[in-house]
């Protein structure tokens, strides 16, 4: 049984053993089996968190292979999300119980197995549950690598490590509707999960070769919290539900969003009462008393919004205004991953040279000037005019993120690191929730009283009556059954598209916004000093 796997009440007071670091002296790393094991580690990650927004680009085709409706395809990602969730701070106790190798490797290997199901899915129906079941057992392999990063790694080279991490977070998702719109093209959306297969088997070798960082403590099984675990459950999923669903049911005229909420908050209070007051519990919420820790959660929940939303509006954008395919779509966002990419490096040296709050103030600027710059979006916006967007924005995101990375996890004692990187994630994945659902509720929103008040100035003289009558004039020598009729539906859709425009512009500005806030609230944080040694039984 390890320190890193107890809880701070339980943890043992004694002499240190024979085998293990004495106090103050430098731990032994195998550089080349660290390495090994956690890059084995990364690209499973990477794995996972692609698996999100892979199918962004592609869902048209998909719903035309499993017969899906409109209403349905959306589930395709809703599935996945909302049980990862769930899993994402439960792996902290898992991993803590079996040890962050076995624990992953279960994950993994079942990721596999669901992404084989997935893509061999014929129905909509078998596509949920098998999406539901990728995303709740692949979700363990996100939040463990944050824990190994801040354990196995010592103190002066956990920054490296956070700079690997950030690139992962960030470029998984933004280059995910690039690979699926390209996969889905040259072979068939099926290779979109397909292709976690051969990438998986690597990870599994990796994992089990030189992947053991620490032992698990059985005895965490004994007086497991179910109550806990139904509690979060329930209160996670309905929360998750609520957020993806709520903008597409207008929210609470739903009957079922309203009560789905109410749940949530009687589960959510009743989840922070339980984990409080239970003696083993499923989530150590007492890393909140580390003002850091506190201030860190929310810059990345606010990070979340900004990675997730910049990738939801561009290519929403380019396809209900420009009409591009998955590749086009693709390409163009490319120019957001290759900024985050090479960015990486640098942010990583400014933070292990500067105070994080500095870079993490200058990044949140950054991301949210990168947005603000398409608030005059037009609809003749395409690849060149939304470079600049995407590069301001991926190299603010990239250097505020590793700055959070640091500033939140830098400070914690290590028996709480498995528990918190559980809920970093979450908190990144509830930020990219929220940021989605307020942006598509801004976007239906905006869009209609654009709409409506164009349509009530649109009178039947000057410039509008010239227009509808040339209109007009040119579907009679097209030969239209009903020219006026057919001129003032071509009106109508002009109108549709300019408001269309002018709502992203506002979903821009909306993200802008949320990032300058953040910048300022960043500065609360305390200098992120004297970092934890790695626990003793690291090797």
């Amino acid at each position: 049984m390890t320190d890193a796997a107890l809880p701070a009440s339980r943890a043992p007071k004694q002499p240190t053993s024979p085998g293990a670091t004495p106090p103050g002296a430098t731990p032994h790393v195998d550089w080349g089996k660290l390495f090994l094991g956690f890059g084995a580690m990364v690209i499973g990650q990477f794995m996972a968190i692609l698996d999100i927004q892979i199918v962004a680009a592609s869902l048209p085709q998909i719903q035309a292979g499993v017969g899906a409706s409109t209403d349905q395809i959306s589930w395709i990602q809703t599935a996945y999300l909302i049980p990862e969730v769930v899993m994402i701070p439960l792996s902290g106790y898992l991993s803590r119980l079996w040890g962050t190798q076995r624990l992953y490797l279960i994950s993994c290997t079942g990721f596999i197995v669901m992404s084989v199901l997935t893509g061999l899915s014929s129905s909509i129906d078998m596509m949920i549950l098998t999406r539901a079941l990728q995303g709740f057992i692949g979700g363990a392999m996100i939040p463990t690598v944050f824990a190994v990063a801040f354990t196995a790694f010592p103190p002066e080279r956990r920054v490296t490590a956070s700079v690997i991490m950030g690139l992962i977070v960030t470029l998984a998702p933004t280059v995910g509707p690039t690979l699926g719109g390209h996969l889905t093209e040259a072979l068939s959306w099926r290779w979109l999960f397909f292709i976690n297969v051969p990438t998986g088997l690597l990870v599994l070798f990796g994992v089990a070769r030189w992947g053991d960082f620490d032992k698990g403590d059985p005895s965490l099984a004994k007086g497991f919290d179910w109550f806990g675990l139904a509690v979060m459950a329930v209160f996670l999923m309905s929360m998750q539900y609520v957020l993806e669903e709520g903008a597409k049911d207008d929210w609470f005229d739903d009957t079922a969003i309203l009560w789905l909420t109410v749940v949530a908050v009687v589960g959510g209070a009743t989840f922070i009462w339980r984990q409080l007051t239970y003696s083993n519990p499923i989530v150590e919420l007492r890393a909140f008393a580390n003002r850091n820790f506190t201030v860190g959660v929310a810059m990345t929940a606010v990070s979340g919004a900004s990675l997730f939303g910049g990738t939801f509006l561009l290519p929403q954008f380019l396809g209900r205004v420009r009409h591009y395919s998955a590749s086009e779509v693709g390409t163009t966002m490319v120019v957001s991953g290759l900024s985050m990419f090479l960015t990486g490096p640098l942010a990583g040296r400014l933070v292990r040279k500067t105070d994080p709050r500095v870079p993490m103030f200058v990044g949140f600027l950054l991301a949210g000037w990168g947005m603000y710059m398409a608030h005059a979006v037009t609809k003749d916006w395409g690849f060149w005019e939304f470079a600049g967007v995407q590069a301001c924005r991926g190299v603010g995101v990239m250097i505020a993120m590793i700055a959070t990375q640091q500033i939140t996890m830098s400070t914690l004692p290590p028996h709480m690191v498995k528990n918190a990187s559980g809920l970093v994630n979450l908190s990144r994945n509830t930020g990219g929730a929220i940021g989605l659902a307020l942006l598509a509720t801004s976007i239906t929103q905006q869009t209609a009283l654009y709409y409506d008040d164009m349509t009530s100035k649109v009178t039947q003289g000057g410039a509008t009556a010239n227009m509808m009558a040339g209109l007009t004039e040119r579907m009679m020598q097209l030969g239209v059954a009903d020219p006026a009729g057919a001129a003032r539906k071509a009106v109508g859709g002009m109108l549709q598209q300019q408001a269309t425009v002018m709502a992203f512009g506002d979903s821009f500005t909306l993200l802008a916004i949320g990032c300058f806030l953040a910048a300022g609230v960043s500065l609360l944080a305390s200098p992120a000093k004297n970092a934890p040694p790695p626990p003793s039984d690291v090797h």
